[in-house]
């Protein structure tokens, strides 16, 4: 879909540029260090047999695909802005040989999604991104039947292990997170839905009922070992966007102590850290 309509344009270019690249290159990692989130966002959208499964900004695909299995009578259909992702997302639904799924690129903002066509919409940290949360949660609505459910993930402030690990990287930033807008705005990014009141207002004013959050926490592999934990984190695209005026010794030096914390978190299966997110779930009215 090369003519879909985008108003983000600067998360369109972020994510079909080095962002959308290194998560493409990288799919693999990326699982590894989200799937523990995929288990509990799946289990709150209670996805039928039989349902159609909207997943917004898919990213690679793999939440896409693991809907798809537990809809084999129904189809799962995954958008995402970036043309790179969505180029590894298909390419695995063809080696796992899934045919009940489809990516589209889009800006679910104001993406075409046929009116109520589907049951039930999830996204694994891909709806932090929008100009406007309103209008693309009302977007993402009426793309739901009546009843239909909504069950997203989001970051939560970084707390306990995580904060203590990148505390050399706050501080390289003054004290704001990498997703900071430098005032404390994080109007747009990913943590722009850390604050549960925000999560709250936003879906109400969309059209969305019975809404709850809760803490999930799961582990999230960062690397093989420590050092390549620090490398990682830093090669994300938040972390070089907001580095990029910053004195490359004193990166250099946020990464050693970085690479330092992480040692403690090193194991069999890679340097992990605990981390705790938000599970949001809300419904679409039945006479909406």
């Amino acid at each position: 879909m090369s003519g879909a309509n985008i108003v983000n344009t600067e998360q369109a270019e972020a994510w079909n540029g080095y962002e959308g690249a290194h998560w493409a290159e990288n799919r693999d990692r990326y699982d590894a260090m989200n799937s523990g989130f995929n288990e509990p966002l799946l289990a709150a959208a209670s996805i039928g047999e039989e349902d159609h499964v909207l997943d917004i900004g898919c990213g690679n695909g793999q939440v896409t695909r693991l809907a798809a299995r537990r809809a084999p009578r129904g189809r799962a259909v995954g958008v995402d802005l970036s043309a790179p992702m969505l180029e590894q997302a298909r390419a695995a639904a063809a080696a796992e040989t899934i045919a009940n799924v489809a990516f589209e690129r889009g800006d679910a903002q104001v993406h075409p999604f046929p009116r109520g066509a589907f049951d039930v919409a999830v996204s694994r940290f891909g709806v932090m991104f929008f100009a406007d949360p309103v209008v693309a949660f009302t977007n993402i609505g009426d793309a739901l039947r009546p009843g239909g459910r909504l069950a997203f993930m989001c970051l939560r402030d970084a707390d306990g292990d995580f904060a203590r690990v990148l505390r050399p990287l706050y501080a390289l930033l003054g004290g704001h997170t990498p997703d900071d807008d430098g005032a404390g705005g994080r109007r747009q990014g990913p943590g722009s839905f850390a604050d549960p009141g925000r999560i709250h207002e936003v879906l109400g004013a969309a059209g969305f009922t019975d809404v709850t959050h809760e803490a999930v926490t799961a582990p999230m592999i960062f690397g093989w070992d420590a050092a390549d934990a620090a490398r990682f984190i830093f090669a994300m695209g938040p972390m070089r966007y907001n580095l990029r005026d910053a004195d490359p010794r004193a990166v250099d030096r946020a990464r050693e102590e970085v690479t330092v914390n992480f040692e403690p978190y090193e194991g069999p299966g890679g340097a992990r850290l605990d981390c705790s997110h938000w599970l949001v779930s809300a419904s679409r009215p039945r006479g909406f």
